[in-house]
């Protein structure tokens, strides 16, 4: 049993048949089959061997689709990296798994470590050899030889070792075996319903279980074509739709506002399966798409450490809200805190048994044995089922943050603080967010005498740790919340920074007697934001044309709203971007939102800052949403 013998499956039933494009370049399974049989090759020519970890530092591209299934092919263990991590968390990675080898871009070869671990003897480098070091991996494989007979490995052995935060603040890697890939495959091809004649678009991230296995895999199980894209971008997705006849799209719930906006029912006609990943996809989101695309976003529910599909809200019956019931040949049920069986409607952690779940978090046995009970995986998610069997996610056990479907694991950042030597204690949260789910913040006690700023701090953390981890606003204080045994209660930090915000509503009277700006002042202020945040001349804002024109994305829909909030002294809710896309309908109805209207704004306190309520650097709004899925322990809501 070899994940790759889908390849070797597909090429024998339809040899002609796309299976990869990209950037105009295509691939057939034909093509597909002897790449990867070179790269199978090439790596045997290292003395790379069954068994061998090789980790993949690579964005979206062709390389990481062949360097991956010949890997499977010759039996090694494939070690996906997330390709914004800083060289410190790559270092850490690679000595982890012990890999022999690391296979990666020219763009980011100069973001490995400069000390690499004893085990790494190869650096290879696809797409050509800038700095740094290493060899180019077209070298090793272009001239190797086309065929290979592809290993047999047992269903439990090992093929993937996707990395997750854990708890401790340092990385766990969750091990997959070729059973557990192998199941999943199958079970998206069943729920999801895909055929030879699919064409599957995917800008979700290859380093990422969702991406590799229920899209890229699932794909080339059934024959499919794989439309690959380095990123999100709404107008090449836009084009994708329509001019590769994308025929399912893969998501997340911050994808499918902007594709909302700019892609006509007529556009998306031969679309005919949508899914969305990471997070639950709001109601009112779900709502409009269907009623313009008269189709559902169908969802779900998994972790990294279950391959990850684990529950579907099918279409036998759709249920509003509910991530579902377990997959065929999976399990799941609530347990309370003595591990017993809830009943139904009862709180619980939600757990799940089957061939998805792990083998185990890699080298880790004290770890795994925490998760893994009787071969039942404890998710750390709260959840309940209803008496249909139905389940629905409450809240978090763990006190993991999920910034719009990136996780992250406080005590990680919490590390790096304590680092800065004006930190005396230090503490990370996430609070509520309307769009993105969660934000990073943070409060600190300084050492006697010590001073630094937030934008220090920040600036501090961006050196060590990706940016989507970076604290959005960091809170110096006093003193930290602690109960009586001198535990920290990171609930408290919550609670009070969600009032900072004005989240606990009010529902106060909102009109226009409230603002202290009339319509052309909001419009100027607009059309200068945009402008200025997208490099356009003010002159080519238009406002009567969708934001998302404009070239913005979600992350700066949010970004608009935080600022705009600062300077009206009130709080914009994201959510009036869905419903007014333009800067003409956008102020005409903060303008004449009032009494009698739905309050769509509310009052924050006017000494906030831009700094402070910023969440995400602009270099990482580029990448966001291609990494939405990245680094997670898991993929609540897909």
């Amino acid at each position: 049993m070899n994940i790759a013998q889908n390849v070797v499956r597909a090429r024998r039933i339809f040899p002609k048949n796309i299976a990869l494009s990209f950037e105009g370049t295509s691939w057939t399974y034909e093509a597909l089959d002897i790449q990867t049989n070179r790269v199978a090759n090439g790596m045997h020519t290292l003395g790379i061997k069954q068994g061998d970890r090789v980790a993949l530092f690579l964005p979206n591209m062709p390389a990481f689709v062949f360097s991956y299934l010949g890997l499977q092919k010759i039996g090694a263990i494939v070690v996906s990296i997330n390709s914004s991590l800083k060289d410190g968390e790559v270092r850490f990675i690679l000595q982890d798994a012990g890999a022999v080898a690391v296979i990666t871009s020219a763009d980011l070869v100069t973001g490995l470590p400069k000390e690499m671990p004893e085990t790494l003897r190869h650096v290879l480098v696809a797409g050509g050899l800038a700095e740094g070091p290493g060899r180019p991996l077209e070298e090793l494989v272009d001239n190797a030889s086309p065929e290979y007979c592809l290993v047999n490995p047992h269903v439990e052995d090992p093929a993937a070792i996707i990395y997750t935060s854990g708890t401790t603040g340092f990385p766990k890697g969750a091990t997959l075996s070729h059973g557990n890939v192998i199941s999943n495959m199958h079970s998206f091809n069943y729920n999801c319903g895909m055929r030879p004649d699919d064409r599957l678009l995917l800008f979700l991230p290859l380093f990422h279980c969702f991406g590799q296995n229920a899209v890229m895999n699932s794909c080339f199980n059934v024959g499919a074509t794989l439309l690959l894209h380095r990123l999100f971008k709404p107008e090449e997705v836009h084009r994708a739709i329509v001019e590769d006849k994308t025929t399912m799209f893969f998501g997340v719930p911050t994808t499918f506002l902007p594709i909302y906006h700019r892609v006509s029912p007529k556009e998306m006609a031969g679309v005919r399966y949508f899914f969305s990943a990471a997070a639950i996809l709001p109601l009112e989101i779900a709502e409009k798409w269907r009623a313009k695309y008269k189709s559902p976003v169908h969802e779900g529910y998994g972790l990294t450490e279950t391959s990850p599909f684990a529950s579907y809200n099918h279409l036998l019956k759709f249920r509003p809200g509910s991530i579902g019931m377990p997959i065929e040949n999976v399990a799941m049920r609530i347990v309370d805190e003595a591990g017993q069986e809830a009943a139904a409607g009862e709180l619980g952690e939600i757990t799940i048994k089957g061939p998805n779940v792990m083998l185990g978090y890699w080298n880790r046995p004290t770890e795994t044995a925490a998760v893994i009970k009787d071969g039942w995986f404890h998710s750390g998610d709260l959840g309940r089922m209803d008496e249909d069997g139905y389940f629905f996610i409450v809240d978090r056990v763990k006190d993991m943050i999920n910034v719009g479907g990136l996780k992250v694991y406080p005590a990680e950042v919490e590390h790096v603080l304590y680092q800065h030597p004006a930190i005396d204690q230090a503490a990370v949260y996430g609070v509520p967010d309307d769009t993105m789910g969660e934000r990073v913040w943070a409060n600190v006690v300084l050492h006697e005498g010590a001073s630094v700023t937030m934008e220090a701090l920040q600036a501090f953390c961006h050196e060590e740790i990706a940016n989507f981890k970076v604290p959005g606003r960091i809170l110096f204080v006093d003193s930290l919340p602690m109960n009586p045994v001198g535990k920290l209660l990171k609930r408290v930090l919550r609670e009070q920074a969600a009032q900072t915000l004005g989240l606990i509503k009010s529902t106060p009277e909102i009109g226009h007697a409230n603002n202290p700006h009339d319509e052309g002042e909001i419009k100027a202020w607009l059309i200068k934001w945009v402008a200025e945040k997208n490099g356009l001349a003010p002159g080519l804002v238009e406002i009567h044309k969708p934001f998302w024109d404009h070239g913005m994305n979600s992350i700066q829909a949010v970004r608009l709203t935080e600022d705009l909030s600062v300077w009206l002294g009130q709080r914009v809710n994201p959510i009036l971007l869905w419903n007014f896309p333009s800067i003409a309908s956008f102020t005409e109805r903060l303008v004449n939102c009032g009494p009698e209207n739905e309050p769509e704004v509310e009052e924050i306190p006017t000494e906030t800052n831009a700094e402070e309520l910023a969440g995400l650097s602009d270099e990482e709004m580029a990448r966001m949403l291609a990494e939405e899925l990245s680094d997670s322990e898991e993929d609540g809501g897909e």
